[in-house]
C-alpha cells in the first residue's frame, strides 16, 4: 500500500549519507575508542555514556539537551502517554 511517505536508504560504506547517525557514533566513540571491546563494557558503564548523550546540549536543537527538548515537547502535546 502506498504510505505517502519518502524513504532514503543509505548504501553501503556512504557514510556521509547518515550524517546524524555518523555524528553520534563518533561522540560514543569519544568513550569506547574505535578498535575497542564491547565485551567487557559493563551496563553501568553503557548508562553513564547514554546519560552523557542525552543531556548534552545540541544546536539542531536550539542548544537544548535532547532530554530538555523532549520534556518540552512532551509538556505541549495534549495526548495522553502511559509509562
Amino acid at each position: 500500500n502506498d504510505l505517502g511517505i519518502d524513504f532514503f536508504f543509505a548504501k553501503p560504506y556512504h557514510s556521509w549519507e547518515r550524517g546524524a547517525n555518523e555524528n553520534i557514533n563518533g561522540l560514543i566513540r569519544q568513550y569506547f575508542p574505535k578498535g575497542s571491546s564491547f565485551e567487557n563494557i559493563t551496563n553501568q558503564q553503557i548508562q553513564y555514556v547514554q546519560h552523557k548523550l542525552n543531556n548534552r546540549p545540541r544546536k539542531k536543537l536550539g542548544f537544548l539537551s535532547p532530554i530538555e527538548f523532549l520534556s518540552l515537547n512532551l509538556i505541549k502535546q495534549k495526548v495522553a502517554f502511559v509509562t
